[in-house]
Parts: structure tokens; C-alpha cells; sequence
């Protein structure tokens, strides 16, 4: 008789209700596989340097991005989905972007803003000169972290941009080009396991982000051969196992994020595609 494997769904310690149908979903395909299940938050167990005890599971969905923990677990034997080191690159934006850096996937230009370790220090204004007559008008400013689109700005001047270098200076950010054609509008393709799963066109009337958890609406589209290549290589290059890639839509499609625990609770409402269970099979499979 085939063993029954055992899988942990790990969460944020402080996970809210946005994470419910995400994990309940995931829960629900693995024990249809004939999983055994558990669900904990992130602190349940003493990981610690120097203690070698495992949790008792042959594989963990990693649903945090607790670097510290992934890595600790991962050390121990236990097999993450994601890993730890494709985490670590997909939870800072800039380093996604430079981990791309020449492999032939098309981005926006993008430049790291200058670290700052004091309240009282002003943003270069010497670099931001260079990063204006780089990047143009509008300049898209972000949080190096963050999700749900929160962290992401638009300046629309060099009185806008002062503004927001101000804001973010103690904290890890970068700078966009805008891409006008994209405006309110973006394209997110989930892959698994090397495999394009399909794809949403999410869009707002009223913001420049499309994001579904500021308002943004999820439509089920076609992926187009090119975009699909793009998508699966970018998932290649960082070691997905799973992951929702956002597009900017334009002459070029231009990848823009890449979330290693990309939600899919709109995309499988939109699109009918069994996401959860095209991800547990994955993880049995390879675990």
C-alpha cells in the first residue's frame, strides 16, 4: 500500500482572513491526492540555530515570507514549495529584477534607490536627476516589499518625486518607467512546475494599478505563445515551483513582478482553472 505523504501548509504568524480560501483551497486538493494534511502559523514549532528536530511532514507549502524560517527548514531536509532561495529573490522587487538581468526577459527599466540609514538625511538630489532623465515622467517609485500593490506610487513630476524619495528613503525601494499602455492594466500568468497554467487581464478604471485587492477586476484571457515563453522562463530562472507573473501590455510584454505565493482565488473564479489542484499534484509528485 503506498504511503500517505504528509504535508505541511505553513502561514504567516499574523495571517488575516485574505489567506482563508488560499489555504483552505490548497488543504482540500492535497487531501483529495491522499495527503495528509496540516495547517500551522509560522512560530508553531521551535526553529531555532543549533536545535536539529524536523517537523513531521514530507513536504512544506511555504505560504510566508519568513526568509529566516524557510531557510532553517530547508537546512533540516524539509523540501519547501517554493524554496527558500526562490523566495528570498521574488519577496524584494529589486532583486527579481537584477536575478532576470540578462537572461532575455524583457522588463522595464528599472534602477535601485540609494539606501539611507537616517531620519534627518534629504534624498540626492543629484540622483534624482539622473534617475528623471533616465526614466522620464510619470516614474513609478516602490517599496522593495510589499504586496497587494500597497508600496506602489506614481510621480508625476520632480515635486511628486521629492515627495516620495522622502517617503521611502529608510526603506529598500526602487524606480520605474512608467509604461503608459498599461495603464490600470496588467496581465497575471500563474505557472506550475515549468507549465503555463493560464492566464487573467486584470484591470481598473480608477487606478493606475490593477491589483485585485485595491478594487481592480479579473477577466480570463488567452496567453499568448510569447508571453507564455517569457513566463516560463522567468519561473526557470528564480526555481519556481509555482508563481503569478505580472505583465505590463504593450508593443512588448514586459514582466513587472514575479510573486512566489501569488494569490488565485480571483484567478480561478475567472478562469475555472483548478489552480490549487494543479499545484498539489505538482507537490506530491516531486516531494
Amino acid at each position: 500500500m503506498k504511503k500517505r505523504k504528509k504535508a505541511l501548509i505553513l502561514v504567516n504568524a499574523y495571517a488575516r482572513e485574505l489567506y482563508t480560501r488560499q489555504v483552505k483551497r490548497l488543504a482540500q486538493e492535497l487531501a483529495a491526492r491522499g495527503a495528509d494534511v496540516k495547517t500551522e502559523r509560522n512560530g508553531f514549532y521551535p526553529l531555532a540555530v543549533g536545535n536539529d528536530s524536523l517537523p513531521d511532514c514530507d513536504f512544506c507549502v511555504f505560504l510566508d515570507k519568513d526568509k529566516y524560517a524557510a531557510e532553517i527548514l530547508e537546512k533540516r531536509g524539509v523540501k519547501l514549495f517554493n524554496s527558500a532561495h526562490a523566495i528570498e529573490i521574488c519577496d524584494d522587487k529589486m532583486l527579481t529584477h537584477i536575478a532576470l538581468d540578462g537572461n532575455g526577459i524583457p522588463m522595464p527599466e528599472t534602477v535601485p534607490g540609494l539606501l539611507c540609514y537616517y531620519r534627518d538625511a534629504t534624498p540626492d538630489a543629484k540622483y534624482l536627476d539622473r534617475v528623471q532623465e533616465r526614466l522620464g515622467y510619470p516614474i513609478v517609485v516602490k517599496f522593495s516589499y510589499g504586496s497587494q500593490g500597497g508600496g506602489v506610487f506614481k510621480a508625476e513630476n520632480r515635486d511628486e518625486l521629492n515627495a516620495l524619495a522622502e517617503k521611502v528613503k529608510l526603506y529598500p525601494h526602487l524606480f520605474q518607467k512608467f509604461i503608459s499602455s498599461s495603464f490600470g492594466k496588467d496581465m497575471r500568468v500563474i505557472v506550475i512546475g515549468g507549465k503555463t497554467v493560464g492566464a487573467i487581464i486584470r484591470s481598473s478604471a480608477v487606478d493606475f494599478r490593477s491589483n485585485i485587492g485595491l478594487g481592480g477586476k479579473a477577466e480570463k484571457c488567452d496567453v499568448p505563445s510569447d508571453i507564455a515563453a517569457i513566463a516560463q522562463k522567468t519561473a526557470a530562472t528564480l526555481g519556481l515551483d509555482y508563481c503569478g507573473i505580472d505583465f505590463l501590455l504593450g508593443e512588448t510584454p514586459l514582466v513587472c513582478e514575479v510573486n512566489s505565493n501569488a494569490f488565485f482565488d480571483a484567478f480561478e473564479q475567472a478562469t475555472n482553472i483548478n489552480v490549487a489542484g494543479i499545484y498539489a499534484e505538482h507537490m506530491i509528485e516531486n516531494s
